[in-house]
């Protein structure tokens, strides 16, 4: 179980690696393509892909096999990260983002889907070390390498290190990946995927694009909320005539399943949305090189991972799960507080302090979410709702970065405005100016200090705006039930009675 595991495990780190090392090396790619008023569309693309895609890959694996629909996931990444490490041009690597996404939607949820089938609820804290073994080497080796990368190659190569990985993954998995065949009726849901990729596209892009690109009142934002919302009904309907939706209506009857899904978006909206300008603060502000700056985020990494890894433990062994998305969302709450704090002058212990308790609290809610999902429905529904819950997860995370990138972007070019005039300001924010850390050192101090001054305040904007998102986590966490989870419990060894002497004769 180890051995197979240890392979998809190291397919799902293929997804996790990718967003951290990009994190990092996002700097250093926007100042050699030009264009920071688009730098949040790197990430964007990718999420938006990945998210339009999960459910459809949930889907695949419950009617023709989870293997070979995981794989197909992890072909489809790795070109698309190959191409994204040949870009040229900003446009061209979020179009080729946009394309590993689409593969990136089917590694998180093949994984915990084929988890799923493999390992019953209340066992899978068994394999939690497995998960906490690959979490680290993502989480804290994913800066770490891409700071290296940056500094010492290219940041190209934060796309062609997924190669090497991906093919060993690959291999791992044909040799030895056996799991049992529950096909179905051979359906796949493509209108309501269509409608589904249309409405969440056209939110995102008014996310994105409203009050700044187009005023909130103008014509190009009002269509596309018309569009979302007419895609999102029709998306609905669709669902309910379904015989093998893409989203089984069905399972938001459960209530945990219903809440988790709920919690799931504002995780990711909360979390993707925060820590999207951390390296950029550490890079841009502090003047750390792209190595440091994944240092700098090591407080924020072990906290998550150690939660999770505890968290496993005690729900294995009691079966309780409840408390953990209380604590996780009242320690969201305190870390984005506390994240309010970084400024020009913050300390670098005091700053790596400042994240843990965010880190603590993302680390209970991640994989407590996913367990109680999977409890929640038949194993024929696996991979859907596996899907459903990672869906919302990166739906949240596509909102979150486009939100809290608009969010920056407007507040920088405010206080940039304030401080050297509207046309420095659209100069030093758009592609008109290829922006590092090192041209930002060697220019002016009148125009250096301006740039540090608005950044840090717009930093601290969007922190304050993810508060209530997290606020909202503490609060719907309540709402989960503890319910028994499936599978066996430890049990103690049995004691053996004494048997009565025989009576005398």
């Amino acid at each position: 179980m180890y051995l197979v595991l240890t392979g998809v495990m190291l397919a799902m780190l293929l997804a996790m690696l990718d967003q951290m090392i990009v994190n990092t090396a996002l700097p250093r790619i926007v100042g050699d393509l030009g264009g920071l008023s688009h730098y949040s569309w790197v990430v964007t693309a990718y999420l938006l892909a990945a998210t339009v895609t999960t459910p459809i890959w949930g889907k695949l694996g419950d009617l023709y096999g989870q293997k070979g629909v995981y794989l197909s996931a992890i072909g489809l990444f790795l070109a698309g990260s190959a191409l994204s490490g040949m870009a040229t041009s900003m446009t061209g690597l979020i179009a080729f983002r946009a394309f590993q996404g689409l593969g990136a939607g089917g590694l998180m949820v093949g994984a915990m889907s084929i988890m799923g089938v493999l390992v019953p609820p209340r066992e899978r804290g068994k394999y939690q070390g497995l998960m906490a073994a690959i979490m680290p080497l993502a989480m804290i080796g994913g800066p770490l390498l891409g700071g290296f990368i940056t500094d010492h190659l290219s940041w190209r190569w934060a796309f062609y290190v997924n190669l090497p990985v991906g093919v060993v993954a690959v291999a791992m998995i044909v040799a030895t990946l056996k799991l049992p065949r529950l096909r179905t009726s051979h359906r796949v849901d493509y209108l309501g995927a269509a409608l589904l990729a249309l409405g969440v596209g056209a939110l995102v892009l008014i996310t994105t694009w409203g009050g700044s690109q187009y005023a909130w009142g103008s014509t190009q934002i009002a269509g596309l909320g018309v569009v979302s919302v007419l895609a999102l009904a029709g998306f609905v309907l669709v669902e309910r005539k379904a015989a093998e939706p893409i989203v089984p209506l069905w399972l938001f009857r459960n209530r945990n399943f219903a809440v988790v899904s709920v919690l799931g978006f504002l995780v990711g909206f909360t979390m993707f949305g925060a820590t999207l300008v951390l390296p950029q603060y550490q890079q841009m502000v502090l003047g750390d090189s792209a190595t440091m700056s994944g240092l700098a985020l090591l407080p924020l990494m072990l906290g998550m991972v150690a939660v999770s890894l505890v968290s496993g433990q005690i729900i294995t062994r009691t079966g309780k799960y409840r408390m953990f998305p209380i604590v996780g969302g009242a320690l969201m709450v305190v870390g984005l507080l506390a994240l309010t704090q970084l400024g020009l002058d913050t300390g670098r212990v005091l700053g790596g302090a400042l994240m843990v308790p965010l880190g603590l609290g993302m680390g209970a809610m991640m994989q407590t979410l996913m367990t109680v999902s999977q409890n929640s429905v038949e194993l024929k529904d696996m991979g859907a709702a596996s899907s459903a819950v990672t869906f919302f997860r990166s739906i949240g995370g596509s909102f979150g970065t486009a939100v809290f990138g608009a969010i920056l972007t407007s507040r920088m070019t405010a206080g940039l405005t304030d401080r050297l005039g509207p046309a420095a300001a659209e100069k030093l924010t758009s592609g008109g100016s290829r922006l590092t850390p090192e041209v930002l050192a060697k220019m002016p101090s009148a125009v250096h200090d301006a740039y540090l001054h608005a950044f840090s305040g717009a930093m601290g904007s969007v922190f304050w705006w993810a508060l209530p998102a997290a606020a909202l986590v503490f609060l719907l966490a309540w709402l989960v039930k503890q319910v028994p989870l499936r599978g066996s419990a430890p049990t103690p060894e049995p004691v053996r009675e004494r048997e009565p002497e025989p009576a005398a004769a």
